[in-house]
C-alpha cells in the first residue's frame, strides 16, 4: 500500500524548511519531466532548471536560490540531492519480509538466530552461524559455517556466503553475489599448477552494499577486508587479501587484483583494472576504463588510456605511439 505524506511532514523528516501548503499530499518521487500531481521531485543539477516552470510535480526539493523559478510547493535545502536520497527510504515500495524461518529452510547446528530474523524459502544455513536482530535472508541463499551477520543486514535472493564470512550491521548483498570464494592462488610446479588453499576469511564493515554478480574472494592467510560504508556496484571482482578503506565507492565491472589496498573515500569508476600489491591513497578518483599499474600516493583524479576517436584517426595515432621512444631519443640528443 502506498504511503501518503504531507509537505510539512517531509520537511520535518528532512529537517529543512518548506514553502507552500503544509497539508499537500505526496505519494511518490519522480523526475521533473515525468512528475504528475501528488508526486515530489527535486533539482540538483542546474541543467534541469528549464523544467521547473513546466513540471507538474506537487512539490519540488530545491535550493533557496532557485525558489523563484518554481511557483508551487517547495522543500528548501542547500543539499537537494541528499534530501532526495533520504526521501527514497520513505517511498520505498519493497514489500515487508515476513519474520520467522520458512519451513523449507535448512538450519545447521549451533546457530544463534535472533528472534526477529526473516529466513526465506529454500535457504541453507550451515553450522555455528550467527544472525543478529532484524537480519533478512532471501530465498535460495546459502550461508556457510561460522558466518556472522550483524544487526539489520540483508541478503537478497540467491546470495552465497562461503564459510567464515563476517558482515557488520546494516549491510545489503544483492542477488547473485558470492562472498568468500577461493582467491586465485596457484603455485607453479613441474607437474602443473598446485592449488594454494585459501585459509583466510572475508570481513565486511557496517553499512556496506555489494551489487549483483559481484565476487569478493577470501584471503589466502589474512582476511579480505571491506571497510565501513563501502559501496560496490554490480559485477565487480575483489581478489584475495584486498583491503578497501571506509566510504570508498566502486562502480561496475571493476577488477581489483590480490593484496591491493584502497584508501578511504576513493571513487573507482566503471571498468577500471587495478593490478595486485598496490597501495592507493585516500581520496583518489580513478576515471572509467583506466588501468592502474602502480601505487598512487597522493589524493587526486587519475586516468589512463586514450579517448574514443574515429577509427582512421586512431590507427594513425597508434602508429605514432610506436615511434614515441624513437622521438624521445632524438629530443634527448638535441637537448642533452
Amino acid at each position: 500500500m502506498t504511503a501518503t505524506h504531507t509537505l510539512s511532514s517531509l520537511a520535518q523528516y528532512l529537517g529543512i524548511d518548506y514553502d507552500g501548503d503544509p497539508e499537500c499530499a505526496l505519494v511518490a518521487l519522480a523526475t521533473l519531466q515525468s512528475a504528475v500531481p501528488g508526486q515530489v521531485s527535486f533539482i540538483a543539477n542546474p541543467v534541469y532548471r528549464k523544467y521547473l516552470a513546466r513540471t507538474r510535480a506537487s512539490a519540488v526539493i530545491l535550493a533557496p536560490a532557485l525558489a523563484g523559478d518554481f511557483s508551487g510547493n517547495k522543500l528548501l535545502t542547500d543539499k537537494p540531492y541528499e534530501a532526495y536520497a533520504r526521501l527514497t527510504a520513505l517511498f520505498d515500495q519493497r514489500a515487508p519480509v515476513p519474520r520467522g524461518i520458512h519451513p523449507s529452510a535448512l538450519v545447521g547446528g549451533g546457530c544463534q538466530l535472533a528472534d526477529d530474523v526473516a529466513v526465506g524459502p529454500n535457504v541453507v544455513i550451515g553450522d555455528d552461524v550467527v544472525l543478529g536482530p532484524g537480519v533478512e535472508v532471501g530465498a535460495g541463499s546459502t550461508i556457510g559455517d561460522g558466518c556472522v551477520l550483524g544487526a539489520g543486514s540483508r541478503l537478497a535472493a540467491r546470495v552465497v556466503l562461503y564459510h567464515n564470512v563476517r558482515l557488520g550491521r546494516n549491510c545489503l548483498i544483492h542477488s547473485g553475489a558470492v562472498v568468500g570464494a577461493d582467491g586465485f592462488g596457484f603455485a607453479p610446479t613441474s607437474e602443473g599448477w598446485l592449488k594454494i588453499h585459501q585459509l583466510g576469511g572475508v570481513v565486511l564493515g557496517d553499512n556496506v552494499e555489494v551489487g549483483s554478480g559481484t565476487t569478493i574472494d577470501r584471503g589466502a592467510l589474512d582476511d579480505t577486508w571491506i571497510g565501513d560504508g563501502v559501496k560496490i556496484d554490480n559485477q565487480v571482482q575483489v581478489a584475495h587479501n584486498v583491503r578497501i578503506g571506509n566510504n570508498t565507492a566502486i562502480a561496475g565491472q571493476v577488477g581489483i587484483a590480490g593484496s591491493t589496498t584502497l584508501g578511504e573515500n576513493c571513487t573507482i569508476a566503471g571498468g577500471v583494472g587495478i593490478i595486485g600489491h598496490l597501495t592507493i591513497a585516500d581520496g583518489v578518483h580513478v576515471t572509467a576504463m583506466s588501468l592502474v599499474t602502480h601505487s598512487i600516493r597522493e589524493a587526486g583524479s587519475y586516468s589512463s588510456g586514450t579517448p574514443l576517436t574515429p577509427t582512421r584517426e586512431w590507427r594513425r595515432n597508434a602508429v605514432r605511439f610506436k615511434k614515441l621512444d624513437e622521438l624521445a631519443a632524438r629530443l634527448k640528443k638535441l637537448d642533452p
